[in-house]
């Protein structure tokens, strides 16, 4: 394995993405003693940060913090609670520009006073938000990390008023910044930053993310294969234009059937799926292991009554059709498959959503697809994408792919620099994802898999984990160990197999299950506790 300490050229002067929580893993030397690294301590002030090339440094401030409470700011859930016990550290922060460009990216980077693991961790964005809001920088010191994040010069995470120009037009150097540029220079920033606090250079530098984050994370992977030793990118918000587009497909499926399921009815049809599909993994628990194999027909709920709302009524065959359409995906109006449509057992709650007024009911699509269709496609902020049609949603499909897929596609499969600089990527994504069909995700490992050799090639740098019954990022917060499975990855060679993860079941019971590195799945194996860990394998689908 390659080691890199600080890598790029340079010239003078987490809707919620957080940061893994794991047990703190020390970086030992081959004696067993803590490297100096380690033993490095802050010296916040006179800061020097060279500027990366085609950049300009407008701005550097160095400010001491002391340990305590750090209230991240925002509106729940993303922001607006406290983050605990946060030592006291170096907070520097960095703006530049690009000259001709107009924009200003800040760049902050937190770093531990005292016992710092002699690690770099960037973190990663959420929906339209390039950066974290701090929850994650907190967390990360509170392991020992030196962590940065960036702002890309944009918004927050629903906030798109940057994207059009006075002229009515993409603004190109944002979009650019929030794509691709400003993630590869916090990598340079937020080292360079640290070897210049600590007087010694990270060792080891990771990259941390989920949704937006885990986009940013294979972007590096294939854009700038030297920023990062290992990348840890979850529920990645890859194939961009098509899953961005996709996801406004149930709003398309519904205006089309003027029909409306209610959260009730959609939710009847999730749990008749999952009670139907259970089994395939050799044990009813509430996880749909083997959802690959799940064929459940929603036809076979029509006629069936349900209570909603203390009122009874009956699903009828155009509610079913339209599940069924839902779950099939995207199709051009010739019948072709355009893209993955919602995973089975996921909530229809975001993508699905309806809203009755004056004029009636009728779509309400998630913001995240819907502002990036009327902003960036239509320039139109004000487009309407709940009165689309299968030609509407066809034409926009394609004009996303012409205009954007080389800016932020994220499709590229040629892994092969990052793989010989001897990095490693980490993905977990949940087959219950609501927001991000987990398809998408393995449509691309299998692509990376058909350029470079076949799995047990790619499995050498390259490894993915389906979490059954997760929603979109539900594992972060400390519920899975893969933050701490890269590091040993990366530092000890010892590649994972499993990962240890509590998953949540369809009637709300936490269960730990070892996660199974894609294809293979946890298999019961037909005797023993069905809450013990042992008494399940990874055995093929």
């Amino acid at each position: 394995m390659k080691r890199r300490l600080v890598v790029a050229a340079v010239v003078g002067v987490p809707l919620v993405a957080a940061a893994a929580v794991y047990v703190p893993i020390s970086l030992w030397d081959g004696a067993g003693e803590q490297t100096a690294a380690g033993s490095a301590t802050a010296e916040c002030q006179g800061v020097d940060v060279p500027a990366p090339t085609g950049a300009e440094i407008e701005s550097v401030t160095a400010v001491s913090q002391s340990a305590g409470t750090f209230s991240v700011p925002g509106q729940p859930p993303l922001g607006n609670f406290p983050v605990p016990d946060v030592p006291a550290h170096c907070r520097v922060t960095v703006t530049l520009t690009h000259p001709g460009d107009g924009d200003h990216a800040k760049v902050e980077v937190w770093l531990p006073e005292a016992g710092w693991n002699g690690r770099f961790q960037a973190l990663g964005g959420s929906a339209y938000a390039a950066g974290d809001n701090g929850a994650g920088l907190a967390t990360a010191i509170k392991q020992g990390y030196a962590a940065a994040t960036t702002n890309a010069g944009v918004g927050e995470a629903l906030d798109t008023s940057w994207a059009l120009n006075s002229s009515g037009q993409v603004d190109t150097a944002l979009l650019t910044n929030f794509a691709e540029r400003s993630q590869h220079e916090l990598a340079i920033i937020g080292k360079q930053v640290t070897a210049e606090v600590y007087g010694t250079a990270a060792p080891y530098s990771y990259w941390n993310g989920c949704s937006t984050g885990g986009r940013q994370g294979y972007v590096e992977a294939q854009r700038h294969p030297d920023d990062f030793d290992g990348i840890l990118a979850n529920a990645p918000a890859i194939n961009w234009n098509q899953f961005e587009v996709a996801t406004l497909w149930p709003q398309v499926v519904m205006n089309e059937a003027h029909t409306y399921p209610t959260p009730c009815t959609f939710g009847a049809f999730t749990r008749a799926a999952v009670a139907a599909c259970d089994i395939l993994d050799g044990v009813a628990d509430g996880l749909v292991s083997a959802l690959q194999r799940c064929e459940y027909d929603p036809h076979a709920l029509i006629g069936t009554k349900i209570v909603c709302d203390g009122k009874e009524s009956t699903i009828t065959a155009a509610e079913a059709d339209v599940v069924r359409k839902i779950w099939e995906g995207p199709r051009s109006s010739s019948g072709e498959q355009l893209w993955y449509g919602l995973p089975i057992g996921a909530a229809f709650d975001y993508l699905a959503a309806v809203t009755t007024d004056a004029s009636g009911t009728h779509g309400a699509p998630f913001p995240v697809p819907a502002a990036w269709v009327s902003t960036f496609v239509e320039k139109q902020p004000t487009f309407d994408t709940s009165k689309l049609t299968t030609r509407q949603f066809e034409d926009i499909f394609q004009r996303a792919r012409a205009e954007y897929d080389t800016v932020i596609g994220s499709r590229e499969e040629d892994l092969s620099a990052f793989r010989d600089a001897g990095g490693k990527l980490l993905t977990v994504h949940g087959d219950a994802d609501q927001l991000i069909p987990t398809p998408g995700t393995v449509d691309y490992r299998k692509r990376v898999e058909d350029k470079m050799g076949g799995a047990d090639k790619v499995d050498d740098f390259y490894r993915l984990f389906l979490a059954p019954g997760t929603t979109h990022c539900g594992l972060s917060g400390g519920k899975a160990d893969d933050l701490a499975a890269l590091v040993a990855w990366v530092e000890n060679g010892k590649a994972p197999d499993t990962l240890t993860a509590t998953l949540t079941n369809a009637t709300g019971q936490p269960l730990v299950r070892e996660l199974c590195r894609y294809p293979l799945i946890s298999r019961y194996t037909g005797q023993g506790d069905t809450a013990a860990t042992d008494s399940f394998h990874c055995g093929p689908a």
